[in-house]
């Protein structure tokens, strides 16, 4: 220690030795208690429970060796081959289907070529909007009757149903967005002529929070503020065909690769640019496809194990019983037997899509926002839940139904049809994969609305333990209940 050290310093440190010195003589080693809270206090800052993941995945694999030990038993194989027979099932026809699907979005991108500069009929904002709504439209029906047509299983269905959805986002965006920004750039080349030009608000559509939000409305302007309010103006819109990182101005991403490299990017709204890392980091796009295959492969065990079984021997049973109070019984114990199975596979669909899936394109394409998901299993109802658990989803729904809707609407009429949209897109999957029309899924979905509101009321705010149980409780139970009620209903 200095020896200019102030007198404090030396008491200190005098005090800490004595200390020491005191606690080699003690018999009993001596522990230093002091004011702490336990890790899972909601008061501690800890935040590290990645040993919790591991025990998951040690959990995963003692089921999936003690199930393999009562196969050999059962049948002399580790492995049913039942769902690896329906994987194997339309392969190359899906494969070829799933090709062209992707590829016939591309005609989005001539088309925005077309319009662009277009003045008379075809101007996204007249017949341009009209065009791209019914071939959305058509696409949309042709795509979805595709697996009807052929016959498909049911898991090739499950693939090509939320694929399908997925493009018929991502062209939406693709196509609406750069049907915007042609209107810009009409409306700012209409400014050479001030005297006829519009005034208007700059932007329509909202935006991320790097860019321009929301811009005052110009009325027309006095004489002597004309000009400062025009430049003001011619700025502003320029400023929105640009992009937030400033590297690329429309038209100029109206090319074949940007289309391409915004398909593989893992996200549903297109911009003209996204951040991007500095390389592919060739071990983790390896680790992420490795851990997609092996989620399958899980999931395709307990489907085999736990889910089938139950299904097949539930049909059976109804199929003998005839008071509804025997089915009822029947289909409750169906739904307490698949409680557990679902809430696994739940987890594991979660990582496989937005853990997995989508960390490996945008490994691929050097994206750099790898947050697709928040804390959703800390929600405490269903309106938190649907804005942490999905946030591509999220952001596309917000962006292109709900903010849209709010220059029509009040804010609650808006959430209402961004919910109905949502609903029908998950009741659009559930009748894809079960080749049912039932609207179950239609009126869980709805059922959240008021579910929420109840929630947020003075009774039940603040309570997060019990909120969450709620949360969690419904959400297992409504897996299995709906699964149960495609089926056997």
């Amino acid at each position: 220690m200095p020896h200019d050290a102030p007198p404090s310093v030396h008491s200190i440190s005098s005090a800490r030795k004595q200390a020491r010195a005191q606690a080699k003589h003690r018999l009993f080693h001596t522990i230093n208690y002091e004011p702490r809270v336990s890790h899972f206090d909601s008061r501690s800052d800890y935040r590290d429970f990645r040993g919790f993941f591991v025990l998951f995945w040690i959990g995963l694999t003692i089921l999936v060796l003690t199930t393999g030990l009562r196969n050999i038993k059962e049948t002399g194989y580790p492995l049913r081959v039942h769902v690896y027979r329906v994987l194997s099932r339309n392969v190359w026809s899906l494969g070829l289907s799933d090709a062209a699907m992707v590829a016939s979005t591309a005609l989005s991108l001539p088309f925005q070529q077309l319009i662009r500069g277009q003045k008379g009929i075809l101007r996204w904002r007249r017949a341009g909007i009209w065009i791209q709504s019914i071939y959305q439209l058509a696409w949309l029906t042709l795509w979805v009757e595709w697996p009807f047509f052929l016959h498909w299983t049911w898991t090739a269905q499950v693939f090509f149903a939320l694929h399908t959805l997925t493009f018929l986002m991502k062209m939406h965006s693709y196509a609406f967005y750069n049907g915007h920004l042609s209107e810009t750039e009409r409306r700012l080349q209409e400014l050479d002529k001030p005297e006829t030009a519009s005034m208007a608000k700059a932007v329509k559509y909202p935006s991320s929070p790097s860019r321009l939000q929301e811009l005052h409305a110009y009325d027309r302007p006095e004489k002597s503020e004309s000009r400062e309010q025009l430049s003001q103006l011619r700025q502003d819109l320029a400023t929105e065909l640009t992009s937030p990182l400033g590297q690329v101005t429309y038209p100029q991403n109206l090319t074949l690769r940007n289309y391409i490299d915004y398909i593989l990017c893992p996200t549903l709204c297109y911009e003209l640019e996204y951040p991007r890392t500095s390389q592919i980091r060739w071990q983790e796009l390896f680790y992420h496809t490795l851990a997609v295959f092996g989620c399958i492969f899980l999931m395709t065990i307990i489907s085999d194990e736990f889910i089938t079984p139950v299904l097949d021997d539930a049909a059976i049973h109804l199929r003998q019983v005839d008071t509804l109070s025997d089915k009822s019984l029947i289909l409750a114990e169906t739904i307490s037997f698949l409680l557990f199975p679902f809430m696994i596979t739940f987890l594991l669909v979660f990582l496989v899509i937005w853990e997995y899936l989508l960390g490996a394109f945008a490994e691929i394409t050097c994206f750099a926002d790898r947050q697709f998901y928040g804390d959703w299993w800390n929600s405490s109802d269903w309106l938190e839940f649907s804005r942490e658990w999905n946030i591509p989803v999220h952001h596309f729904l917000r962006r292109h139904v709900f903010f849209p809707c709010k220059g029509y609407f009040s804010t609650p009429v808006s959430m209402t049809i961004t919910f109905l949209v949502s609903a029908l897109g998950h009741e659009l999957i559930m009748s894809c994969i079960t080749k049912k029309l039932r609207g179950y899924g239609f009126i869980a979905m709805m059922l959240q609305l008021p579910i929420v509101a109840v929630q947020r009321t003075r009774f039940f705010r603040g309570r997060w333990v019990f909120n969450n149980v709620a949360f969690w409780s419904s959400m297992i139970l409504g897996l299995s209940a709906m699964c149960s009620l495609y089926v056997l209903v």
